[in-house]
């Protein structure tokens, strides 16, 4: 995995081949965020990541400068993998 955009660009994260999820394509990400950062000023907003999975959306949109990302995530494996990659 890694971010496409911002501070934090061509930063990798190792996913472990055991996810249940696949992190989001870096094509799909740029995709994505060329479409959003058209109409989305990112600095200093509040964003709400449902259905994180291996939080690849979320550190992109910190990346950009949002200021605060909340992640959602059921799987306990997953929530951990969050939780140690953002340090």
């Amino acid at each position: 995995m890694r971010i496409v955009s911002g501070k934090y660009k061509s930063r990798r994260f190792e996913v472990p081949k055991s996810f249940k999820s696949r992190p989001t394509t870096d094509f799909a990400k740029e995709n994505l965020f060329n479409v959003l950062s058209n109409l989305i000023d990112w600095e200093g907003k509040f964003a709400l990541d449902l259905f994180a999975g291996t939080g690849s959306i979320s550190y992109e949109l910190l990346s950009r400068g949002c200021k605060e990302v909340v992640c959602v995530e059921k799987d306990p494996a997953h929530y951990a993998y969050i939780k140690k990659s953002e340090s």
